[in-house]
């Protein structure tokens, strides 16, 4: 389970410019979107604030297609599509950072969150608005591929459309009910406007990237890496700011205290979503409406949702029973193909078809009592 080839292999240096903590931290403004129903309900006045807040695009091409889209009520099982880019410059095609969907019974009072490895090997469809023909890659570049827009700058909106189709066609699914883009900006606002987050932390971590007061460490002048004093993060109960919260998400290397890599990483980024969504609906947030309004403000500015026909706060709404403690956290098994120089990329073991088709089939609870290793750890 999520073992192979991990320990000591290094990424492909065209990931080093990327910031790792963006593909992390674009992910939790959506969940704590869709799943704050309960804490909005009452709040009129902030609903128009929360709808208008966030931004709307045509990620699924329905509206290009000619499909008119009618307000319906929301019904379950549904799947919904998060993903994270970074923004920084608008004239490179964007590679989906991170990738999470989240999946929602028909009885809509729990769910399922799992990631999609973003550098798991892929067949991309053929995508003509993009003069894309298809072909075999990383499942981050189906984003990239599809953003190409003749004369202009590339468009994160269209390049969703083919991942979404790319991801589809993965688990089996013919589409998604909803999705939505998020961007690292703002992000640490969302978490310091809450106040910091409490969570569980499994085991004691340094920090590569920090040192304890936040400033980012030096660049080692005689070789890789970096230098200098480093932030640890203890093993326990913590509160966390924004950007230790951040940083914490963000390490994957054993010499720093996460011996399974990538995989630990994913673990502690899932929990960390939990503990935010905990956060977002406590009383501490709820009984604040200066509080509340700030979180709303923040989540919205980092946020382009499309629900096909319903709005953010119809989902919210609708999602308003699946309370943290009900969101279940997947890990997907897999294994690195190819370790050092010849890593290619990611791929599943044979048990992730399996849980598609438990997904499928409404039958994730029967799946996850005889598959507890499926289970990600959290507290």
């Amino acid at each position: 389970m999520g073992k192979a080839g991990k320990k000591g292999r290094r990424r492909p240096s065209r990931w080093a410019g990327v910031p790792r903590w963006a593909r992390v931290c674009t992910v939790f403004g959506a969940v704590l979107m869709l799943l704050s129903g309960a804490v909005l309900v009452g709040y009129e006045a902030l609903l128009a604030r929360y709808e208008g807040a966030v931004g709307k695009a045509d990620l699924f091409g329905d509206q290009a297609a000619g499909a008119q889209e009618r307000k319906s009520d929301i019904k379950g099982p549904l799947n919904i599509l998060l993903v994270g880019i970074d923004p920084r410059n608008p004239k490179q095609p964007p590679l989906a950072d991170s990738i999470m969907v989240l999946h929602v019974p028909s009885t809509l009072d729990r769910a399922y969150l799992f990631s999609m490895p973003r550098d798991l090997v892929v067949d991309i469809p053929k995508f003509d608005k993009a003069n894309y023909p298809g072909g075999r890659g990383k499942l981050n570049g189906a984003m990239s591929h599809g953003s190409a827009v003749q004369g202009q700058n590339p468009s994160a909106v269209q390049g969703f459309e083919l991942l979404a189709k790319t991801v589809q066609q993965v688990i089996g699914i013919e589409r998604f009910d909803a999705g939505a883009i998020i961007n690292f900006t703002g992000f640490q606002k969302i978490v310091d406007a809450m106040g910091g987050v409490t969570m569980y932390i499994e085991r004691d971590v340094k920090s590569e990237h920090r040192e304890p007061d936040g400033t980012h460490r030096k660049g080692n002048p005689y070789g890789e890496g970096y230098i200098g004093p480093q932030a640890e993060y203890k093993k326990g109960t913590q509160h966390l700011s924004g950007w230790q919260a951040l940083d914490y998400v963000r390490q994957r290397y054993p010499k720093n205290g996460v011996p399974d890599g990538d995989y630990g990483r994913q673990r502690h980024q899932q929990q960390f979503i939990k503990a935010m969504a905990k956060q977002a609906v406590s009383a501490d947030v709820v009984t604040n409406p200066i509080k509340l309004d700030r979180v709303v403000r923040a989540a919205g500015q980092s946020l382009t949702f499309n629900g096909r026909g319903n709005s953010v706060v119809d989902f919210a709404l609708a999602l308003k029973d699946v309370r943290p403690e009900n969101v279940e956290l997947i890990k997907l098994p897999g294994e690195g193909i190819g370790t050092g120089a010849a890593y290619r990329g990611e791929r599943f073991l044979p048990a992730a078809d399996d849980f598609f088709t438990a997904l499928k089939n409404e039958q994730l609870d029967a799946f996850l009592l005889e598959h507890p290793e499926f289970r990600n750890r959290n507290k």
